[in-house]
């Protein structure tokens, strides 16, 4: 079975694990079988609104064993990434999540319009106005590094619409001031090998159900991929698509079958 071939396991949450506030049929069992057969499991999210914490306790509502130690979230990846560049004053375009793990890794995160800080870091954000967009785009032209959680020009709602996600966000300050803003989340490296990383290292399996961030993510690092066809992406996407997964399976049960 396609689970036999690898040690760490790396799963998108929304549209793989759960839809909204549904889970996905079979994935707290497959979750579960891989437990038994002592694979590593990650959980890796462009989410950066919720802490690990939230995100484990999600997980669990829709029946799903998790533990916060095996969450990796963009905005933790962007928080470790800044710290270890030494950037110590950030201003902040985004929810909890973000500012929680900039604040954890010894970053003080800016309020009201500082004058100057080291970097502007774009999140997903529910509450971001005018105000908040024009501080940080003047910030940027004062020189302070443009950084985004991830690149997700829309948010999957609940009811099947799509709300702005950080990339609409980010594009609206690159637009202003002709910056371009460097990208931590999938389908770039850093959050992938952080996720790894948790994962306890080994062969990885990407599980996801995006084909532009979770399967294209899997393709720039060199690892394989499985696309379940849950969530956005469908099989009429496949179609053409140059971005290609090493499986495809209807559900999580397609781990567990022969390849």
């Amino acid at each position: 079975m396609i689970a036999d071939g690898y040690e760490a396991f790396l799963f998108d949450l929304d549209g793989v694990l759960y839809r909204g506030a549904d889970p996905v049929p079979g994935a707290a069992e497959a979750l579960a079988r891989l437990r038994s057969l002592d694979k590593g499991i990650a959980f890796v999210t462009n989410n950066s609104g919720r802490s690990p914490q939230r995100v484990a306790e999600r997980l669990r509502a829709v029946g799903v064993d998790a533990d916060a130690d095996e969450v990796e979230t963009s905005a933790l990846t962007t928080a470790d990434v800044l710290a270890d560049r030494g950037v110590r004053r950030a201003f902040v375009v985004g929810e909890a999540g973000v500012v929680a793990a900039l604040s954890e890794a010894g970053i003080e995160v800016a309020e009201g319009e500082p004058d100057a800080v080291d970097a502007v870091v774009v999140g997903w954000d529910r509450g971001a106005d005018y105000t908040k967009l024009r501080v940080a785009a003047v910030l940027v032209q004062r020189g302070a590094s443009l950084v985004a959680t991830n690149p997700d020009a829309s948010f999957p709602a609940a009811d099947g619409t799509k709300w702005p996600g950080a990339g609409a966000l980010l594009a609206a300050i690159e637009t202003t001031t002709g910056v371009r803003g460097e990208v931590i989340g999938k389908p770039y490296p850093p959050l992938l090998k952080a996720a790894h990383a948790r994962a306890g290292g080994g062969r990885p399996l990407l599980v996801g159900d995006r084909l532009d961030t979770d399967i294209a993510g899997a393709v720039g690092m060199g690892w394989d991929s499985l696309l379940v066809l849950t969530g956005i992406s469908d099989a009429r996407d496949l179609e053409g698509s140059q971005v290609r997964p090493t499986y495809v399976a209807d559900d999580l049960r397609g781990l567990f079958v022969d390849p």
